[in-house]
């Protein structure tokens, strides 16, 4: 939206590109489904190299990390009854979201109706946060659906229960006991002033060209010396803070001061006007450390129908966190021993709350 927002002030070019931008964003919020591939399109070398430059020695990221963040891949859908632009929560029918990797999917979970479902490769993520999870073979029956959970099984809660439990989670953080307070929010004023200076910094910072193919394919480019646009746009916001959801205090320029103002680019992908990919450039950004390339890379497209998984088990949000709590602790025990340490159902909320 602030890019296009330069059209306003801009150069010829930037007027044309960002109407572009504009049209093609304003048909993304008119779509009753949407869905989004987010991904890193670098190598595993050029990760490490880069973690390097600011990793203590003994402290540098594990090759298989490496590889996982070089090849995974965070997936979003959504399907609403009313355009997405127009839709509040209630008007979502569906969602999932997917992290996957090249040797399978890592996690994954379903908004349907009134469910949830969601699995994960438990041991894949424990061997790679480098605390390993036990196997399901290794508990008990008594585990339950931890049990399914780290065997990989889809299951199945009410997203009524996941709601209520979400809210008793953050209510008992509060100190007292006290009603936590609600979300701050952007009023429409606030939000106006917000979108104009920012309009502003990025006309005055930011070149857009445009390029296009015979087969309705164009890439808008926005480039921009990274440190001068990140300094100018905090220096924007610092007057307007009273006004915004921000509760720490904003970066000054002495912060930014060692950051690289080296170009960055990025390139926005458009079909027959309509938004499908953006990719920005941050291989710039590396000083010292040898990258071969880095990008963040944003995929669009139509969002696929979103289906109840078969199979999934249902289970009370209770059970899972129970399961949790007793399996961290109970694996070193024997089965006799961790089914001896039972939970009351109506107690479960308190003490995993306390823990």
């Amino acid at each position: 939206m602030v890019l296009a927002g330069t059209a306003a002030c801009g150069t010829v070019e930037n007027l044309s590109a960002g109407q572009k931008l504009d049209n093609a964003f304003d048909k993304l919020g008119e779509e009753r489904s949407l869905s989004f591939e987010l991904d890193l399109d670098t190598d595993a070398a050029s990760l490490k190299a880069l973690d390097a430059e600011s990793s203590e020695p003994g402290e540098e990221m594990p090759d298989e990390v490496a590889e996982l963040l070089s090849e995974a891949r965070i997936s979003f859908s959504a399907q609403s009854k009313k355009p997405i632009e127009k839709s509040e929560e209630k008007d979502f029918t569906a969602m999932a979201m997917k992290v996957s990797a090249t040797d399978g999917d890592l996690l994954e979970y379903r908004l349907v109706g009134d469910h949830v479902y969601f699995r994960v490769d438990a041991v894949k993520l424990g061997e790679l946060s480098g605390s390993p999870m036990p196997s399901a073979d290794e508990l008990p029956a008594e585990a339950g659906a931890f049990k399914k959970l780290l065997d990989g099984k889809w299951l199945k809660v009410s997203k009524k229960e996941m709601e209520e439990t979400g809210k008793g989670m953050a209510g008992a953080g509060a100190l007292g006991g006290e009603e936590p307070s609600a979300e701050p929010s952007l009023d429409a004023k606030a939000q106006k002033k917000l979108t104009n200076a920012l309009k502003k910094v990025v006309a005055e910072n930011v070149d857009l060209t445009t390029s296009g193919g015979s087969d309705g394919t164009e890439h808008i480019k926005a480039t921009a010396p990274f440190r001068t646009l990140v300094t100018e746009l905090f220096d924007t916001l610092r007057p307007l803070q009273k006004d915004l959801p921000i509760g720490d205090e904003l970066p000054t320029a002495k912060d930014f001061a060692d950051a690289p103002n080296k170009k960055v680019t990025a390139d926005f992908t458009l079909k027959n006007g309509e938004l499908t990919e953006v990719s920005v450039d941050l291989a710039e950004l590396a000083e010292k450390a040898k990258v071969k390339k880095f990008a963040l890379v944003l995929r669009v497209g139509k969002g696929e129908k979103t289906t109840a998984p078969a199979g999934a088990t249902e289970v009370r949000v209770e059970e899972i966190l129970g399961g949790l709590f007793a399996g961290a602790v109970g694996s070193a025990f024997t089965d006799e021993e961790f089914g001896d340490a039972s939970f009351e159902e109506g107690d479960l909320s308190d003490d995993v709350q306390m823990w």
